[in-house]
């Protein structure tokens, strides 16, 4: 069975502060790139950052006791590699938008998550499951 990748072009305002959160804070391999854009490896997945203005949330949707903001995107991590992430984020000094913790505690889809903004204003959440069967669960 082939591996399905994600494929996911964001605006962003400044290349070079793009270039610095996902090259050296989120530690993306960088891929093929312009003057105008630059291709990361986001844990597998193509992104590519696009120079546009516009970038940013619009708005916020209640979850579980949180503002959570939309539109985003992110990635599914294994729990050891969240964690990891988290500190690294940390590290860098990053600000979330909402601080990593435990989602849905004790019912279907119990999951870590974390949101914070790149340098445009772009939303990123990153998530963990206990299992993979946990991501679609309903009851």
């Amino acid at each position: 069975m082939t591996r399905t990748r994600f494929h996911l072009a964001i605006p962003v305002d400044d290349l070079s502060a793009a270039e610095h959160f996902y090259g050296t804070v989120l530690n993306c391999p960088r891929g093929r790139s312009a003057d105008s854009w630059i291709d990361w490896n986001l844990f597998g997945h193509q992104l590519v950052t696009h120079v546009h203005p516009g970038a940013g949330v619009d708005t916020t949707n209640p979850v579980d006791g949180h503002d959570v903001p939309v539109p985003h995107f992110g990635v599914i991590l294994d729990v050891d590699d969240f964690h990891m992430l988290a500190e690294r984020l940390r590290s860098f000094q990053r600000s979330f938008v909402i601080e990593p913790y435990v989602r849905f505690e004790g019912e279907p889809g119990e999951q870590w998550t974390m949101f914070l903004l790149d340098p445009a204003g772009n939303a990123i959440e990153f998530k963990a499951f206990a299992s993979d069967d946990m991501v679609f669960a309903t009851d």
